[in-house]
């Protein structure tokens, strides 16, 4: 299972959320300090999002993931705003690993589908879920469509990778939510990464055991509740 680190960005700072909520912000220093940091304790990916692009419906800080892209040696995904076929070839261009579309994928089925043909699986679908629904707009819509029926939508359309959140968990250091991803392995064969409340290294065990592809780590390496590193030593074995 891999790891993936995240850095959340606002007003080109690396910051966290409490459940979603833009009210409730820390901030823990530039984007490229803390990939910096993330690769010298041993990460093979690094999970970015543009949390204003998310908000407004287009990137408000390419030129901050273009300068962490270019900086470290690893992997990138970046999620966040990604609303046209043009943005995202501007993300794959500037060396992104994989992109991440959450609202459009909802919204424009159309150019959900051209990006997957153009650009495979450096497409990833963000599945953010509150009480069981797909929430969009940077958390702040409910769209009203159950969370596995549109985890089995993306796949038949071509989508390999999904990174599902429960927003409920998510900043709120109270654990994962080992059960929803169960509860879609069981029911479909994709690349998943769950994401939200990992919490402790029992927490990293839990989801191993669980047969997901990764997990994102958030809030709790930024606190010290976790060490990357040992997360990286138990996640990947290595």
């Amino acid at each position: 299972m891999q790891i993936l680190p995240a850095i959340d960005i606002f007003e080109k700072k690396a910051v966290r959320l409490y459940k979603g909520d833009y009210a409730q912000m820390t901030v823990y220093g530039t984007p490229l300090e803390v990939a910096k940091d993330f690769e010298k304790k041993g990460a093979s990916f690094i999970h970015l999002v543009d949390l204003e692009g998310a908000r407004k419906g287009e990137p408000a800080n390419f030129e901050t993931v273009a300068s962490v892209v270019s900086t470290v040696k690893i992997p990138c995904e970046i999620g966040g705003g990604i609303r046209n076929i043009e943005t995202v070839r501007r993300y794959i261009d500037a060396g992104v690993a994989r992109v991440i579309l959450g609202t459009s994928a909802v919204s424009d089925k159309e150019f959900l589908i051209k990006a997957v043909e153009e650009f495979g699986d450096k497409i990833a679908v963000g599945v953010d879920a509150r009480d069981g629904i797909v929430a969009i707009s940077g958390w702040t819509e409910q769209s009203g469509i159950p969370t596995l029926d549109f985890i089995g939508e993306m796949i038949g359309l071509g989508v390999k990778t999904i990174i599902c959140t429960d927003i409920s968990k998510d900043g709120a250091l109270s654990g994962t939510n080992t059960q929803l991803y169960k509860d879609i392995l069981a029911k479909y064969q994709l690349n998943l990464i769950a994401s939200g409340g990992v919490t402790t290294i029992d927490d990293i065990k839990e989801l191993k055991e669980s047969a997901v592809s990764g997990a994102i780590l958030g809030k709790a390496i930024y606190n010290g509740n976790i060490d990357l590193s040992e997360a990286i030593s138990v996640g990947e074995g290595r």
